[in-house]
């Protein structure tokens, strides 16, 4: 109990004040100027009561503050825990205390970190099973399906044949992906900054998903200013980003839709590049998740598309490696902007 800790320790300076008075008394008696016995033993008797009672006062209220607030640490119990908090200053111990409760914080926050990390693990985890199983199950019902006699039928087992494929591209989508987040988290996929030409990376990205725009009759266009200069950044990576955006305008638009892809050199010396489209749009409520794995703002649409739930999360990543991130304004059945800036390069020559 912290009394009687309080008592022990209070005892023991007591006795070493009244030890303390002792060896004065005998001094004094030793140069001749000795107090008598009677004077001299309630002298020391004032002293060691006096510096007891003052040590219990000063230590009692610091030591149970001080244990409370270690068993509330114990505990886990971080709900009380301001009412421990002293102000520092007055003398060792209540910085001491101020210490204790300082640690206590420390702990609370290294608490709810793990807490959240480990729901973001399960949930993770649980993502990745749902993901993985819709595909699986189609695979082995189309497979069991031909072994149950269908490969005899030449019209359903090319045609269960290519959905089998196409769901294991899914699949490997899936795997590529994962590992595409893992690497660049754990800073094993590093960007190599260079000076680039971002009209010739974004013309690369519109003819490679020109079919794809021509399949759900997408108007792609880009307009870059005359002139723009070069930017630095991963060439390769801030293409991929080009082509994630492009692609989700393309698959959520409407026949005879249009996505445009637009640069402009603002004031501050940084490259704003905005994918515009007048797609189906997207409700407030979803924007501020977008970037979340395998967040969906359509599950069974998404699913129908091909996507993964990653390509924005890598988005993320990517315009997070060069300073950068992903603005988002979209209405409903009015289309969307996705957006992002990079630097310009100064003196650089573009690859």
């Amino acid at each position: 109990m912290p009394g009687n800790k309080a008592h022990r320790l209070s005892r023991r300076i007591a006795a070493r004040v009244a030890a303390s008075a002792i060896v004065v008394v005998v001094v004094l008696a030793a140069l001749g100027r000795g107090l008598g016995f009677w004077v001299a033993a309630v002298l020391i008797l004032f002293l060691g009561v006096s510096a007891y009672v003052a040590a219990f006062r000063l230590l009692s209220h610091r030591l149970e503050l001080a244990q409370t607030t270690l068993r509330q640490i114990h505990a886990a119990d971080f709900e009380k825990l301001e009412t421990v908090k002293t102000t520092a200053g007055h003398d060792e111990l209540e910085e001491l205390l101020v210490q204790v409760y300082d640690t206590g914080q420390g702990v609370e926050t290294k608490m709810r970190d793990l807490e959240r990390i480990e729901n973001y693990r399960r949930e993770f985890l649980g993502n990745v099973s749902h993901e993985l199983k819709t595909p699986i199950f189609s695979i082995r019902g189309f497979a069991e399906t031909l072994l149950d006699g269908a490969l005899k039928d030449k019209t359903v087992r090319r045609s269960f044949v290519e959905k089998i494929l196409r769901n294991a591209e899914r699949i490997g989508n899936l795997a590529e992906d994962l590992g595409e987040v893992a690497r660049i988290e754990t800073g094993e996929l590093t960007m190599a900054m260079a000076p680039f030409s971002l009209q010739t990376v974004t013309e690369r990205v519109v003819e490679a998903l020109e079919p794809l725009a021509k399949n759900r009759q997408v108007e792609v266009r880009h307009k870059m200013p005359g002139g723009l200069p070069p930017v630095v950044g991963d060439r390769d990576r801030i293409g991929q980003v080009l082509s994630n955006l492009v692609d989700n305008a393309i698959k959520y638009n409407h026949a005879g839709g249009q996505v445009e892809i637009i640069a402009r050199l603002l004031p501050s010396r940084r490259v704003k590049v905005s994918v515009v489209d007048n797609g189906i749009g997207i409700a407030p409520e979803h924007i501020y998740r977008l970037t979340e794995r395998f967040y969906r703002v359509d599950t069974s649409r998404s699913r129908s598309q091909g996507g993964t739930g990653l390509g924005l999360a890598i988005v993320k990543h990517i315009l997070g490696a060069h300073g950068s991130r992903l603005m988002v304004e979209s209405h409903l059945e009015s289309g969307s902007t996705f957006g992002f800036s990079l630097s310009v390069a100064d003196g650089g020559t573009a690859d």
